[in-house]
């Protein structure tokens, strides 16, 4: 090993230290002694990473998930009201079918616990039914097929779909579910009528004019002689059947005709199937040496010279 000896000469208080290189590493301490340093690494500190947290998903609990879905379908569908007008029943109904739809949807998405899959699959079939029967009672009363709200309300009442809600539930029930659901009463649908040549509207019959009908349509007809907008004599006559009126008094007439299936008698209107019309030119009955006889056939026939017009419902007279 070579080494190198420097002598160390101190200059007021500054120390003067020289370095020889070599096989070594020294320091002259000024003692004549070499002393060899070596130096050692420190090994860095290991870092333990910080553990990032994973969020635990807590599944709701199935009870209030199906209770939120089914109470808004049944008080949707407690406010269908026999006594609410057609226009206000069919909002009722819009209402009812999508709360229907919307926990259809709902319960279909859902997570559900173990033992119902049956009852669920079952409960969200019956609810896109019950959506659709109601949509379809709604269209009904747009096409004039339902003219009357007893009639859209037993219609509901053959819905499939509100048939087969409560056994679902019941099921549902029967797995620890329990909820609370309201089938509406709903009336029958009917299909009342009168015997033909029943006045439904009999005003002064002192004249000597007649009218005779002669119903070949599809369905009962009420026909109406009117003034100013205003019946004055309606006479039921059922289809394939005839009736008269006699005794109509001297003057010009307007004649009106509705048909349809069930009448009405307390609201005097057809509330199925109901359509009216008007004949286009007006009936004068005069009486001096011969009187009037007038006779109309309610059917569409091939060179009849009658012509007819539609009415809006809201403009025709009520019989």
């Amino acid at each position: 090993m070579k080494s190198c000896i420097k002598a160390g000469l101190a200059v007021g208080t500054a120390l003067l230290l020289a370095a020889c290189s070599g096989g070594g590493s020294g320091y002259d301490l000024g003692s004549g002694k070499t002393e060899t340093v070596t130096a050692t690494a420190s090994p860095s500190p290991t870092r333990t990473p910080t553990p990032t947290p994973t969020p635990t998903k807590t599944k709701p609990p199935y009870g209030p998930v199906l209770t939120g879905y089914i109470d808004p379908v049944s008080a949707a569908l407690g406010k269908l009201n026999v006594a609410a007008g057609l226009d206000a029943f069919a909002t009722a109904l819009q209402e009812a079918a999508t709360a229907a739809s919307t926990a259809g949807s709902g319960l279909g998405l859902a997570d559900e616990p173990a033992g119902v899959s049956t009852a669920r699959r079952q409960l969200v079939v019956a609810l896109g039914q019950l959506s659709t029967d109601l949509t379809k009672v709604r269209s009904d009363i747009r096409a004039k097929s339902v003219c009357a709200t007893t009639a859209a309300f037993a219609e509901v009442g053959l819905s499939e779909g509100l048939k087969a809600v409560p056994p679902a539930l019941a099921l549902m029930t029967a797995a620890g579910y329990p909820t609370t659901f309201a089938v509406p009463q709903t009336p029958q649908l009917q299909t009342r009528t009168l015997e033909s040549g029943t006045m439904v509207r009999e005003g002064r019959l002192r004249g000597s004019g007649v009218l005779n009908v002669d119903n070949g349509g599809s369905s009962d007809a009420v026909v109406s002689l009117a003034k100013d907008g205003k019946s004055v004599h309606s006479v039921y006559v059922g289809k394939g059947k005839k009736a008269s009126v006699e005794g109509i008094e001297d003057g010009t007439y307007e004649v009106f005709f509705s048909g349809g299936v069930d009448w009405d008698a307390s609201l005097k209107a057809f509330t199925q199937n109901c359509d009216f019309s008007k004949f286009d030119d007006t009936m004068a009955f005069e009486t001096g040496r011969t009187y009037t006889s007038w006779s109309i056939t309610l059917q569409p026939s091939v060179g009849g010279n009658a012509k007819t017009s539609d009415v809006d419902e809201d403009k025709f007279p009520q019989p």
